[in-house]
């Protein structure tokens, strides 16, 4: 008897340390990368290179969806653009785009960074109108799940979870969260945008030459002039593009049985990592067409 409760005792302190380890590394996970400083490894392992700024749109080209996909890679592209296409929400932002003459968005694939896709190549006109954009998709997009940090939606589809998502659902998830840049982009103040591009690294330069002290007077005013530091500003990003990527998904699944694991496992990951941003996840549930929010409280 003595020997049952010693091993009882020995199996619930295992459990407690590994449940306070467990809980400690969420935590050090959660925490800002380099206290403010550049641009987030966990974004970069799934967006690549920072996204450029560069300019490609040429005076004389329309508006509209400019989609350059090698013909090695077309099946697999339209596969993915169907099922985006499935959802309204898909429809609505294609539309939009692809009926824009003033704007041109660009949707390319490229063999670099495989498994993740990246938004950049804005341009604005003199009047602060966003008018053009490139969207580049990796080759095999339609596998890999990005950081539940960053990513608290896409990540939600992940093997481990107990419902089985395909690849070409993955794929369209993805391809959503890249619209969702260009949505939240077209819609933020270009003066703003430009500024933080300009600054950004200046800031680094500065926190990486002060011993990374992000309370040095000069960072804390140039922070005040961009809206947060560096990667403040970059995990705002991400979210918006991880609202419209759960936008498509309440879409893609309104049936319950399907829609409220996916929702309660996001729910779980954006309370764990992106508590101050919980409210636009929040509000993509209650928009469901039955009005059953499914995990959230």
């Amino acid at each position: 008897m003595r020997s049952a409760r010693v091993a009882i005792s020995l199996l619930l302190l295992a459990m407690l340390a590994a449940c306070l380890t467990a809980r400690s590394l969420a935590a050090r996970q959660s925490e800002p990368e380099s206290q403010g400083c550049c641009y987030p490894s966990r974004i970069a392992a799934y967006h690549g290179l920072e996204p450029s700024t560069g300019q490609r749109r040429s005076a004389d080209q329309a508006g509209g969806i400019r989609e350059d996909i090698p013909q090695k890679y077309a099946t697999r592209y339209e596969a993915w653009k169907r099922e985006f296409l499935l959802t309204e929400a898909g429809k609505n932002q294609w539309a939009a785009y692809e009926n824009n003459p003033t704007f041109l968005l660009r949707i390319e694939i490229s063999r670099d960074n495989a498994e993740g896709a990246t938004t950049g190549h804005y341009e604005w006109n003199k009047a602060g109108r966003l008018i053009a954009a490139t969207i580049t998709l990796g080759y095999r997009l339609d596998v890999g799940y990005p950081n539940p940090i960053y990513f608290p939606v896409m990540n939600s589809l992940g093997p481990e979870s107990s419902y089985t998502i395909s690849g070409v659902t993955l794929a369209a998830t993805k391809l959503a969260h890249e619209f969702g840049h260009v949505n939240r982009t077209a819609n933020t103040d270009p003066r703003l945008y430009q500024l933080q591009s300009q600054i950004i690294p200046e800031y680094n330069k500065i926190f990486l030459s002060n011993g990374r002290n992000a309370n040095d007077p000069r960072l804390l005013e140039l922070a005040r002039q961009i809206g947060g530091t560096p990667v403040e500003i970059w995990e705002d990003r991400e979210y918006w593009g991880e609202a419209n990527a759960m936008t498509y998904l309440r879409d893609r699944f309104t049936e319950e049985r399907l829609r409220c694991p996916l929702f309660t496992r996001i729910r779980q990951t954006v309370d764990l990592y992106a508590r101050n941003y919980e409210g636009r996840f929040l509000a993509i549930a209650q928009a469901t067409p039955s009005r059953k929010i499914c995990g959230w409280p």
